[in-house]
């Protein structure tokens, strides 16, 4: 792998963890020192995707703003590695009028259309979603191809079967990704799953598939790549399964008690710092300029805070406007 598609993966994982820190401070603006989810500027729930930024930077490094990703109900990463609209992002995190749903659907449901993007707090709904984008570009004739990230959590819901049964079937150019975690919320993949490879369930369907064990972002980078070349030759769907790291709570404000014995370890396997020090041990990268696109990423971050807190809330008598039902 060049340099420089090292530093520009590096460059977005860097990126988004500056958005979720962000997000982060301005969540709990309101929320203590008794928390309230429903106090503050950004009421609701809120999760982060801290510790997951490899496999945003790695899958979305291979598609184009015409390719289709679906996300699920931790998007933040990978809405913003597709190119979403950072400001517009933001502002429908806190509720604006100039948010991507004007400001009605929150973080959990960002829709980007000119990205192809969208998301859903509902758990595997983007499979089937990417399965008919993706049936729409086979179609056309198009070597546009959509990808699918949810949790591990997802391979048990009907979902996931049934998109994997289709995508098979019909040979679409789909990627699905899987973002394995450990923790279904606060439920262990032990006390829920009964075969715990995602990939094997994708072999039963005659999908091929590969796990990448390590949350490098450099190992998710070829796993996708093979993933999405092949889409791209009209060969089929494919899985990868990513074990990745999540840094924080499920949601904002969980005290995590399920994972008290772990918790210690979980800093030092943060895999910003860790592809940092590769970096700059390979020579590929410096502090300086280290330093520099942390400050790129803050200024751009902070701007984007600071457009949402300017913009105004949706007028009351629009209420019905934007929305389905």
């Amino acid at each position: 792998m060049d340099a420089s598609t090292r530093l520009s993966l590096y460059r977005t994982m860097v990126r988004i963890r500056a958005f979720e820190e962000a997000i982060r401070r301005e969540y709990y603006v309101g929320k203590q020192p008794v928390f309230d989810i429903g106090a503050g500027p950004v009421p609701g729930e809120m999760h982060l995707s801290a510790g997951q930024e490899p496999v945003a930077a790695g899958l979305c490094a291979h598609l184009g703003p015409d390719d289709a990703l679906t996300g699920p109900h931790r998007p933040h990463h990978i809405a913003l590695a597709h190119g979403v609209d950072m400001k517009r992002m933001t502002a429908e995190i806190f509720g604006r009028e100039s948010g991507l749903c004007h400001g009605k659907g929150g973080h959990m449901h960002l829709f980007a259309p000119e990205v192809h993007f969208g998301c859903s707090g509902i758990i595997a709904e983007g499979m089937p979603t990417a399965c008919g984008q993706a049936l729409a570009f086979k179609k056309r004739g198009t070597d546009q191809v959509a990808a699918a990230v949810v949790g591990e959590g997802a391979v048990n819901q009907g979902g996931f079967h049934e998109s994997l049964n289709l995508a098979a079937l019909w040979k679409l150019p789909v990627i699905f990704v899987v973002e394995d975690n450990d923790w279904g919320i606060s439920v262990p993949r032990s006390a829920s799953t009964s075969n715990f490879s995602a990939t094997d369930r994708g072999r039963a369907y005659g999908i091929p598939g590969e796990r990448v064990e390590d949350n490098s972002v450099e190992g998710v980078y070829e796993a996708c790549g093979r993933a999405v070349q092949r889409a791209r030759r009209g060969e089929g769907p494919s899985l990868v399964e990513v074990h990745t790291l999540r840094l924080w709570g499920h949601f904002e404000g969980d005290a995590q008690g399920y994972r008290q014995s772990e918790l210690e370890d979980v800093p030092g396997r943060d895999p910003i710092p860790t592809y940092r020090r590769t970096l700059i041990e390979e020579g590929v990268l410096d502090e300086e300029e280290a330093q520099r696109i942390r400050a790129e990423a803050e200024e751009e971050v902070e701007a984007a805070i600071r457009f949402a807190k300017e913009s105004p809330e949706p007028a009351p008598d629009e209420a019905l406007e934007h929305v389905f039902a």
